[in-house]
């Protein structure tokens, strides 16, 4: 056994900043809403298929699958290796050489047989198993196979995280696609209406209770809420192909409810942020796991300025004939070699792995920290949307019953000669947008319902 001992030492343990502190609350934010928002059964479907077919989900399944293979590596890293060896070669060897002397003063020995003697040049061969094996003294490999795990846990919550991403990106398109519905029914509606308007001031300009400025006023109203039309529907196709690209297929109609202005809303949003679904964020978790990796890592770097013992022993036929190989016992041979090594003139190449490591750890740390940060305002910004929607989509549902009222009272005071042209148009203006206000609000809140999902990582899982 060869051995070779040298002094080492080792650098310090990683010291990382104190982290951050997530307040508790007492609050638990109830689900629910988050069932009300994926009830529906066309949106069910959408992600569903967006779930099987989205080419960036099956790309991350493949980089679960390697970091798999890596964990399997690392795993079996402190096992021996076994490796079945056939080889063969010759050696010329100088008179002047210890082999050279040694082989012919045994040819010259009256104690071997014919069989014995050495042909110069002289070959070699072997037919056996040779091995090799690190022995973990200081825990370097049980340190690679953390951060390893790690790793693979990592990934497969990277895969969670995209997965929150396309249910909630699928949702908030075809809300945005429903939306976009309800606005051009909306338009339509007042088209029907702006017409008779126009119907009836050509009536009433012909009996002298108009004139053509009020006509032109009119038919220019009529002109460009026709245009908006046209604007929608180009929306409209634009979310489709959007919502067709996110599940992998080319351009096709978007099956989809028909929503009205007269459906309830989810319930109101109740509750504080919940602490404990905000760790489980898969952006959070992912990073959580980077950073234990990441301190493996150095770990690992810290133990590769120790001593190392490697034992490689080998058993099998060994001959200088070919005919004598497979001769037993003669030409049977085994042997073991230890060695215990430790850097000395690499101890800077070492070195600068441990500071990459070490870095590396503190990025991680930072990151973890920063994610923790992102999430808790996210979860909050999306319940104050949520709530503060709400309640301005009572207020302007209101407000439109007050100008649909106000279009009637136009119409009726313009026929009778109480009003003029001008303020029926005004009044027409105003609850279309209004009603234009009121499908925007009911949007938002929808979207967000599905930013608050997107900020919780996925607590309700939408695809069940």
């Amino acid at each position: 056994m060869a051995v070779t001992i040298v002094a080492c030492s080792t650098q310090k343990e990683l010291s990382l900043p104190e982290r951050i502190t997530v307040p508790v609350t007492t609050d638990t934010l109830s689900l629910s809403n988050f069932s009300q928002v994926f009830n529906d059964p066309y949106l069910r479907g959408l992600i569903d298929t967006a779930l099987h077919n989205n080419f960036d989900l099956l790309s991350a399944a493949q980089r679960v699958a390697v970091a798999q293979a890596n964990l399997v590596m690392a795993k079996n890293a402190w096992l021996p290796s076994l490796n079945l060896a056939l080889s063969a070669g010759v050696d010329k060897y100088a008179d002047y050489t210890l082999n050279g002397v040694g082989n012919f003063d045994t040819n010259l020995s009256p104690n071997i047989s014919k069989d014995q003697h050495i042909p110069g040049p002289t070959p070699e061969y072997f037919a056996g198993l040779r091995s090799s094996w690190e022995i973990d003294l200081w825990g370097k490999l049980k340190s690679q196979r953390q951060a390893s795990y790690a790793r693979f846990l990592g990934s497969e919550q990277g895969r969670r995280l995209l997965v929150t991403q396309i249910v909630a990106g699928v949702s908030g398109l075809y809300y945005e696609l429903t939306a976009m519905d309800n606005e051009l029914a909306i338009i339509q509606r007042n088209i029907t209406l702006q017409e008779a308007a126009v119907a009836t001031v050509h009536i009433q300009k012909a009996g002298g209770r108009a004139t053509e400025l009020a006509v032109q006023q009119f038919t220019a109203q009529l002109l460009s809420t026709k245009a908006l039309e046209f604007g929608v529907k180009q929306e409209i196709t634009s979310l489709e192909n959007q919502l067709n690209a996110l599940m992998g297929r080319l351009p096709q109609p978007i099956l989809r409810t028909t929503v009205t202005g007269t459906q309830p809303l989810p319930a109101a949003v109740k509750g504080g942020i919940p602490s404990n679904l905000l760790l489980l964020r898969p952006d959070i978790q992912r990073a959580e796991l980077e950073l234990t990796a990441a301190q493996a890592d150095v770990k690992a770097a810290r133990a590769a300025f120790l001593p190392s013992l490697t034992i490689t022993p080998y058993t099998g036929f060994n001959a200088f004939k070919a005919g004598l190989l497979f001769q037993s016992p003669g030409s049977i041979a085994w042997g073991a070699v230890g060695n215990l090594t430790a850097p000395i003139f690499n101890k800077k190449q070492l070195k600068a792995q441990y500071n990459i490591n070490t870095a590396n750890a503190y990025t991680a740390f930072y990151d973890y920290q920063q994610a923790i940060v992102n999430g808790y305002q996210e979860v909050a910004s999306a319940l104050n949307k949520v709530d503060n929607q709400q309640q301005a989509f009572t207020l302007k549902s209101n407000e439109v019953l007050v100008l649909q009222e106000a279009v009637s009272t136009a119409n009726i005071l313009f026929t009778t000669g109480y009003a003029n042209y001008l303020e029926v148009i005004t009044a027409q203006k105003n609850v279309l947008e209004a009603e234009l206000a009121l499908v925007t609000t009911r949007r938002n809140v929808y979207q967000g319902l599905v930013s608050l999902y997107r900020a919780l990582g996925g607590g309700f899982n939408a695809a069940q």
